[in-house]
């Protein structure tokens, strides 16, 4: 994703955590409560300790001033360290707020909604490990931000006494994908080799929506995702370079007008490139905090290439691709759904959009075929737009949620 994109779903994910997120985006988040952000308790970050300064703790918006004295960077946390475990190779304790990167020498504002209950710093320095300062207790029955409680690499890969692994269970899902996707670009193959290119764009549109609903594994495909799936963007040539290969290239030969004998290398290469990567695939490395990251990030990719017709070469089927895209990414959630529904309260709203998106989306199917987006009435193709930038709102807390902050 690029900076923009970044830096929104650094916000959208600071109103969930109430966070002041770095990385490019100006100024902090603000507070989730009521009443104005007070201005300026300054807490210090250094080799020493961890969260010295917070003096006078009240409930209510507040920006706390995180000053790094250490000899390096650090990451910031504001935790209920009595719900968690002051053990620092432990599980970790539910998050209020949190500032990356900051930076020795620095100081960066933290804004959250302080309620009551018990608070404590911690601090993650580059060169000094781990620090939790004093707790602090805020009495009284106020509501302020609500807790995260962060997922851990146990929660991920599992345990003998916590069977449940969504990383073992996705990559089981895109093992068994790959395994249906050869089988259908086989049959793309003989199909382009007998010279039937009708039935060829029918195989072709089956295999390539088998590979958009993989989701969440392109980030582990490494190049073998620009080969199969490459957009021919930037590319010296274009649409000719030698370098456009995979499912668009022979997406733009079999409506573009081009033989089979033409079509063939690029088919042949499309089946070799997948074989390739089915063989790589069980040893290649899934980043786990990529899954949560991936919920949100496949449909903004449809939105910015499917929804758009960007990436249409010639068949129309950017709504099939969006479709498949959205049956990615409730896979994914599919996978996910244990450690969510005790961490996200509005993973029922993100799914109720989803659907909705997916039921707007498969209207613009047709006995005939798909309908290209350039040709849908403006207001069915605003209410695609609005259902997608809506699920995408529901769905950028989860990459917050799903960075993992601790290994077991």
């Amino acid at each position: 994703m690029d900076g923009a994109v970044n830096c929104r779903l650094g916000l959208v994910a600071s109103a969930v955590l109430g966070a002041a997120w770095l990385g490019g985006c100006a100024g902090a988040a603000q507070g989730s409560g009521h009443g104005q952000v007070t201005a300026g308790t300054v807490i210090t970050v250094s080799a020493a300790g961890c969260g010295a300064g917070w003096r006078h703790p009240h409930s209510g918006p507040q920006t706390f001033q995180l000053r790094n004295v250490s000899a390096g960077a650090a990451e910031v946390y504001l935790i209920n360290p009595l719900q968690g475990s002051l053990d620092p190779d432990s599980v970790s304790a539910p998050v209020f707020a949190e500032v990356e990167g900051l930076g020795p020498g620095t100081t960066t504002p933290m804004q959250v909604d302080v309620g009551s209950g018990t608070y404590a710093f911690e601090c993650e320095l580059q060169r000094d490990g781990t620090r939790i300062g004093p707790i602090v207790r805020i009495p009284g029955d106020v509501r302020g931000t609500p807790g995260i409680l962060s997922v851990t690499f146990d929660d991920l890969i599992g345990s003998p006494i916590a069977p449940f692994a969504p990383a073992r269970q996705y990559r089981a899902y895109v093992s068994s994908g790959l395994d249906t996707l050869a089988s259908e670009v086989d049959a793309l193959m003989a199909d382009v080799g007998a010279g039937n290119l009708a039935t060829a764009r029918q195989a072709w549109l089956s295999s390539h929506l088998s590979y958009e609903r993989l989701g969440a594994a392109y980030g582990t495909f490494g190049t073998f995702d620009s080969e199969i799936d490459g957009r021919a963007d930037g590319l010296a040539g274009g649409l000719h370079s030698p370098r456009f290969t995979g499912f668009y290239r022979v997406e733009y030969g079999l409506w573009h007008g081009q033989s089979a004998a033409d079509l063939t290398g690029p088919v042949t290469l499309l089946d070799h490139d997948l074989r390739g990567l089915r063989t790589a695939f069980p040893t290649m490395r899934l980043v786990l905090s990529d899954l949560g990251l991936r919920a949100h990030e496949i449909l903004e990719n449809a939105l910015q290439f499917q929804l758009t017709g960007h990436d249409d070469y010639g068949s129309g089927t950017t709504l099939a691709t969006t479709s498949a895209n959205v049956d990615g990414t409730l896979e994914l959630l599919k996978v996910l759904h244990p450690l969510l529904t005790t961490r996200y309260d509005g993973l029922p709203q993100a799914y109720a959009w989803l659907h909705r998106l997916q039921r707007l989306v498969d209207a613009a199917r047709r006995p005939g075929g798909w309908t290209p987006v350039g040709a849908l009435p403006a207001s069915q193709r605003e209410q695609i737009d609005a259902a997608a930038g809506q699920a995408l709102e529901d769905l950028a807390p989860i990459a917050a949620i799903f960075e993992v902050q601790k290994q077991i």
